[in-house]
């Protein structure tokens, strides 16, 4: 109870902040020079508070306060102390609430951050942030307030979903958000610098640190929920098009535009409206996937709220930001930009301008792939899904010419390049097609299509390789990130062409056998833990005179009543072994789901190699000044 009201009214205090930092920044902008310290200091103060009642909320899970409402519907006294405190985030209230206090966080740290920039330009992008900082006050006291008192206490809570029960899955939300949230800055900075005219070499190396900080935190967001939901679901995949997975990419792939969008703007002043629309739309999309899962109107196992209400908030708030941002565009902006004809056709920006029309297509094809259902159900009352098909039929054919300009591009100078000394170019795209050729030939797959895509994958590995060897350090950031793509590539295609499957019913002391594989299932046990009931089952796999024991089971839990399948794993180098056990229903048989899985690790390893590239970047600058 004192927890909960301790966050209530912190909460109540730093929406009250909002309105004197507002009054000193128009103040300021009118008149000083100099930022006026109190900005900073107010900022301070709310960023304090959020934090205190973020921890007021924390508290409240951990010494399991059942006259709040979020701990009631989502925690239990039996739930492990790690999963008490995770479980603040893992709901609807509680994440927004984090949501606030990086919102928070990162406009204090902009304020410390940019003390070398133009005055009016940091007291602006103060004002633009506080009306989304007020906007997520008001939604939050409103229609999600995580302090809600329930009379009379009740004893005990309903308990958090089990498959949300993970480490993976504590983690990915915070870092998650820090991508998402992290957008919201390059939102305020963007529409400050353009109603200032300010869009510039200089404020391209300064956005260029956050949009960096964004994207890293993004990427390493979707990749532990990736990694969460090949284990845990049990569906033995890295992704799987969900909704919300797809909400996650879609600013991702903005977020990727807009960092080769400012690359340019930073070399030649060029691409500034490309740069301007960009960084609204990912704040936009971060803002869309909020309003997709809070609403509920997404089908997923990600969606934690369904109240019409909420969802019609955050759908208002969104156009009013919307609304602002493109009348600050076409009123302030004033384009600086040569025609993109004026390119010459072999040179970097060339490159990168192609390869964001690329990634704009890409990102059109999984938005439409994730809103036309919802439209549909909305006009026609028709409910489809859009599955996996969908995006690779219209993603992969144009994911080779993209891979082609991804590793040319690098290899071609600003302004203008000459074909002289590029024969080696050629001569690597021809081996990497033998090779393709040579690893198709005998599959049973689409031969072309294949080939070519296997091709032009191998085409950037070469590629990047050659630059590490030849360029040493110079571009290292750039080379790590590209060579972290085109392993990434290589790893999904593999990892699809060699998978295999196998799924039956057995029963204890019963085994299957085919051609490949032969699956012994020895035992099944029962254990008895904090807040669940486990069923063991011991599994002997044999393949190729090899054998491997592995353990899937399933657990029971006490609160909620819910029962869920565990994974078994074994990784190697190069390939993952999984299985997962099912009941069937008033039997002794259990449904087995054996999986042959290469190169899991190196998905993984890949996408780390991709964020270590920008990681690279954003420290090697704060190095060379």
């Amino acid at each position: 109870m004192l927890y909960s009201s301790i966050g209530y009214y912190s909460l109540i205090f730093g929406l009250i902040i909002s309105f004197p930092i507002i009054l000193f920044s128009i103040r300021n902008f009118r008149n000083e020079e100099v930022l006026d310290y109190k900005i900073i200091t107010f900022s301070f103060i709310q960023l304090f508070l959020v934090v205190l009642s973020f921890l007021g909320l924390v508290f409240s899970f951990i010494y399991s306060d059942f006259s709040n409402e979020t701990v009631f519907n989502n925690s239990h006294t039996t739930k492990p102390l790690f999963y008490k405190i995770s479980g603040t985030w893992g709901n609807h209230e509680g994440s927004l609430l984090l949501w606030l206090v990086v919102l928070t966080l990162f406009i204090f740290l902009f304020l410390i951050k940019s003390k070398d920039l133009l005055k009016k330009y940091r007291v602006l992008t103060v004002l633009f942030q506080q009306i989304i900082i007020i906007g997520f006050f008001v939604f939050l006291i409103k229609s999600s307030n995580p302090f809600n008192y329930i009379f009379p206490v009740p004893n005990e809570g309903l308990g958090l979903n089990p498959i949300l029960q993970d480490p993976a899955l504590a983690i990915h939300p915070p870092v998650l958000y820090l991508g998402y949230v992290g957008s919201s800055i390059i939102f305020s900075s963007v529409l400050a610098a353009t109603t200032l005219n300010y869009i510039s070499k200089i404020w391209a190396i300064h956005i260029k640190n956050w949009v960096l900080v964004s994207w890293i935190f993004l990427t390493l967001g979707i990749l532990l929920g990736s990694i969460w939901a090949y284990y845990e679901l049990g569906w033995g995949g890295f992704w799987f098009w969900d909704p919300v997975e797809n909400v996650s990419l879609m600013p991702w792939l903005a977020l990727t535009t807009l960092l080769h969008c400012i690359l340019v703007l930073e070399k030649r002043s060029n691409l500034s409206s490309w740069a301007i629309i960009l960084s609204i739309a990912t704040f936009t999309l971060s803002m869309c996937g909020t309003f997709l899962v809070r609403s509920g109107i997404l089908n997923s196992v990600h969606t934690f709220a369904n109240d019409p209400e909420r969802g019609l908030f955050i759908l208002t708030f969104l156009f009013v930001l919307i609304f602002l941002s493109l009348f600050i565009f076409f009123i302030f902006h004033k384009s600086d930009d040569q025609n993109s004809s004026s390119f010459f056709l072999l040179s970097k920006e060339t490159s990168i301008l192609v390869n964001n029309w690329f990634m704009m297509y890409f990102l059109s094809v999984v938005l439409i792939g994730t809103v036309y259902p919802i439209f549909l159900d909305v006009i026609a009352s028709q409910k489809i899904s859009v599955g996996p098909p969908f995006y690779h039929k219209l993603i992969i054919p144009f994911l080779i010419p993209f891979l082609i300009f991804m590793a040319i591009g690098p290899q071609l100078k600003w302004i203008k390049s000459g074909l002289e000394e590029k024969l080696h170019l050629v001569i690597l795209f021809i081996i990497s097609l033998l090779i393709s050729f040579f690893i198709v030939k005998n599959l049973d797959i689409d031969f072309l299509v294949n080939t070519i895509l296997i091709g032009s994958a191998f085409y950037l590995f070469f590629i990047t390789i050659r630059d590490f060897f030849l360029k040493g350090f110079k571009n290292i950031q750039q080379n790590i990130a590209h060579f972290g793509f085109s392993l990434l590539i290589l790893s999904i295609l593999f990892n699809n062409i060699f998978s295999s499957e196998l799924i039956t019913n057995l029963k204890v002391g019963e085994s299957f056998k085919n051609d490949r594989f032969e699956i012994i299932f020895n035992d099944l046990k029962k254990f008895e833990e904090k807040n669940y009931t486990s069923f063991k089952g011991n599994f002997s796999i044999r393949e190729n005179e090899t054998e491997d024991e592995l353990e899937p089971e399933l657990r029971v839990y006490n609160q909620p009543n819910i029962i869920t399948s565990e994974a078994d794993i074994k990784t190697t180098f190069f390939t993952d072994k999984f299985i997962t056990m099912n009941s069937v229903q008033n039997e002794e048989y259990f449904n087995i789901r054996y999986q042959v899985k290469p190169f899991m690790l190196w998905i993984w390893i890949s996408v780390l190699l991709i964020s270590l590239g920008g990681l690279i970047s954003l420290f090697k600058k704060k190095y060379e000044k």
